[in-house]
């Protein structure tokens, strides 16, 4: 593509600082590349210096107009923007095919500043690398539990009736959403969950301050839980009271059972306790260790 524009400029230039450095160069254009050189680059280390994120775009609009701008130190080739040929090793860097970097040791005083623990500037390339390259992989690391918890009452919990093969009809199951911090089942007209043929409130869902659903018994019920009057309902846990089967189901991502995340069933023989980061207690997986 022909360029749109050209610059002819011979200009040279002294500007004095408030520190007492002076900072003299030239501007030189005569075509398509404009040749910023400059004698000493001391006090231009006193600004911020624009980084390759800031340059990007300006490279970008001079290589559309197919102009170039480079800028020269005293010890050689800086930097050049615009319609520029950037070798492929220097795009992993600039991430810009339209800067292509100068000569090692004209960088070299703009590397060392970006090494400095203090200041805001910021350098046009990331800090230097230790050579030869060493890995960047530390064994041993303590690394901290997590599990995949979303939000708390994430993953839509609810309650599915069950049915067997023999009297499913095809159509999709009844679902009850465990929306309320409590819910109670029962026969009782006040039940959240109505359910003939059980005691007044035969049961409670609880969600408690873990983020847990606790199944509350004061009527029979069976299923796939431990024993005790109160249980942690897990995906797939089976509610047997009287004629009625339900499961309790919560997404994936917010399910704190294992292998989810959390701290019950799954995986192999033993797991190690977790430490839950929200009450600090230490839970164990239920399981039994055999050594």
């Amino acid at each position: 593509m022909a360029p749109r524009f050209r610059a002819y400029i011979n200009l040279d230039f002294s500007l004095q600082e408030e520190s007492g450095e002076q900072a003299r160069g030239s501007v030189k254009a005569a075509g398509t590349e404009v040749v910023v050189s400059l004698e000493s680059i001391d006090a231009l280390m006193s600004h911020r210096l624009p980084s390759l994120g800031d340059m990007r775009p300006l490279a970008k609009t001079l290589s559309e107009q197919g102009l170039t701008v480079v800028v020269d130190g005293p010890e050689g080739r800086i930097i050049s923007l615009g319609a520029v040929e950037a070798p492929a090793s220097q795009r992993v860097i600039t991430r810009s095919p339209h800067i292509r970097l100068g000569k090692l040791g004209a960088l070299a005083p703009m590397l060392k500043r970006g090494r400095r623990p203090s200041g805001n500037g910021l350098t046009l390339l990331p800090p230097g690398t230790l050579l030869p390259l060493l890995p960047t992989v530390k064994r041993r690391i303590p690394r901290r539990i997590t599990t995949t918890h979303y939000t708390r009452g994430g993953g839509r919990p609810r309650l599915i009736f069950v049915q067997d093969t023999g009297s499913w009809s095809g159509q999709v199951p009844r679902e009850f959403n465990l929306a309320a911090e409590r819910v109670r089942i029962g026969s009782d007209e006040s039940a959240d969950l109505q359910l003939p043929g059980l005691d007044g409130v035969h049961a409670e869902i609880v969600h408690n301050d873990q983020d847990e659903y606790v199944l509350v018994r004061h009527g029979k019920v069976s299923g796939s839980f431990g024993p005790g009057s109160t249980s942690v309902l897990r995906t797939g846990a089976r509610l047997q009271m009287g004629q009625w089967c339900l499961a309790f189901f919560r997404e994936e991502f917010a399910d704190h059972g294992r292998p989810f995340g959390g701290r019950s069933g799954g995986e192999f023989a033993y797991q190690r306790p977790q430490r839950d980061p929200r009450t600090g207690a230490l839970e164990q997986d239920g399981s039994t260790y055999i050594r």
